[in-house]
């Protein structure tokens, strides 16, 4: 009897920091959603797409569900939620090396609102002796009726198939929504954007905590099949865009080193990236200059 295709959609939440950008990049087996070890470091819902032969599943890598401290995170939350009731299934990843905290007790109060069957993702088994996965899963089950719980390592590739394979049995029958050989919906600037913005995240640690944005402002294709990207890092203050910069542009030239390598990964071509660094007073709390960076009064 021949096998019917599925294919549907899955939001992938949880609180910073517990591995879903690993997870999806994992699965999708490319660099797409971009990660740091920051909160909050996932910014618009970047579509990500697995295509096996009996299942497209799509993914949708929600910005954290948290309390919001300003304009941008208050968009982000409203983002996630919305996401949750649009799709067919929900991966909650928690992290098993950390206890259950507030963050994840917010996040189960918004679940309890949702009709959509909820996976529980415990992430990070390989850091932890299996028999302590047991006490942490029963914590959560005794907390929210789950329609499956699955532990996992998303770094170590432990147990995905199973989480595949649970996720399939929500899935609607149906076409593929993708074609096969496409692994996200995202522009390819919006992509390099990020993958810009998360190497100076990461170069820049705990002096400018959020105060990033990145603007491709040009990216074109020369006649030699090079690719010329001219982008711009947005801080909020002066002292932000010195740090960027770095000692005689040493920290500017480290992200763009950083960020070339992944850029030529993503595209399959040689990038030359010429990066600027802009200063935009209070960017985040600014609804104008949010809606510049993508991010729009989504209902």
């Amino acid at each position: 009897m021949e096998q019917k295709m599925k294919s549907g959609f899955i939001a992938v939440i949880g609180r910073p920091n517990v591995g879903k950008s690993t997870l999806i990049n994992t699965l999708i087996g490319q660099k797409i959603a971009i990660m740091s070890d920051k909160p909050q470091t996932t910014r618009n819902r970047i579509l990500c797409i697995l295509t096996q032969p009996d299942a497209q599943i799509v993914f949708l890598d929600t910005p954290g569900i948290h309390k919001p401290k300003h304009k941008l995170g208050e968009y982000m939350v409203k983002a996630a939620e919305g996401t949750l009731r649009e799709v067919d299934a929900i991966f909650f990843v928690v992290d098993a090396t950390e206890k259950m905290g507030p963050g994840e007790h917010y996040i189960l109060e918004r679940l309890q609102a949702t009709k959509r069957p909820v996976i529980l993702v415990v992430n990070k088994l390989d850091l932890i002796d299996r028999e302590q996965a047991l006490p942490i899963i029963s914590n959560y089950t005794s907390k929210y009726e789950f329609a499956g719980v699955v532990p996992i390592s998303a770094k170590e590739e432990m147990n995905l198939d199973s989480l595949l394979t649970e996720a399939k049995k929500y899935l609607p029958e149906g076409p593929q929504y993708y074609p096969e050989d496409m692994v996200t919906d995202q522009p390819e600037r919006l992509i390099v954007a990020e993958l810009i913005r998360e190497k100076a995240l990461q170069l820049t640690r705990d002096e400018i905590p959020h105060a990033i944005a990145v603007d491709v402002d040009e990216m074109t294709t020369r006649p030699n099949d090079d690719v010329y990207i001219r982008a711009t890092i947005y801080v909020e203050r002066d002292s932000q865009k010195g740090i960027v910069i770095g000692a005689k542009g040493a920290m500017l030239k480290e992200i763009g080193a950083l960020a070339r390598t992944d850029i030529q990964n993503l595209l399959g071509s040689k990038v030359f990236l010429d990066l600027w660094v802009k200063v935009k007073k209070d960017w985040r709390d600014r609804d104008g200059i949010l809606r510049n960076f993508g991010f729009g009064d989504e209902r």
